[in-house]
């Protein structure tokens, strides 16, 4: 699988498995703050894990659900989606 996750689907992801509202360039720009910072809890994210599992069809990393911020978040999926987890 050789799909990466943007900015915009995290943020799209969030509002709808966390009902959170984080528009794309706000993510983007506090993509080292904590989810906390941004109103996803441990639960939301857990949320966002599921939908991508979903859409993708696989599972993710057991650690996606413990990433602290947006780009720890999008690194781990993209690294793992690029190597075929």
């Amino acid at each position: 699988m050789s799909e990466q996750i943007t900015v915009e689907e995290l943020s799209e992801l969030m509002k709808k498995a966390a009902g959170v509202t984080v528009a794309p360039g706000e993510l983007q720009e506090r993509s080292d703050s904590g989810f906390d910072a941004l109103g996803i809890d441990s639960l939301g994210l857990l949320g966002v894990v599921g939908e991508l599992e979903k859409r993708y069809g696989t599972p993710l990393p057991p650690d996606a659900e413990r990433c602290k911020t947006p780009r720890q978040f999008l690194d781990l999926v993209n690294g793992a989606l690029v190597a075929g987890a």
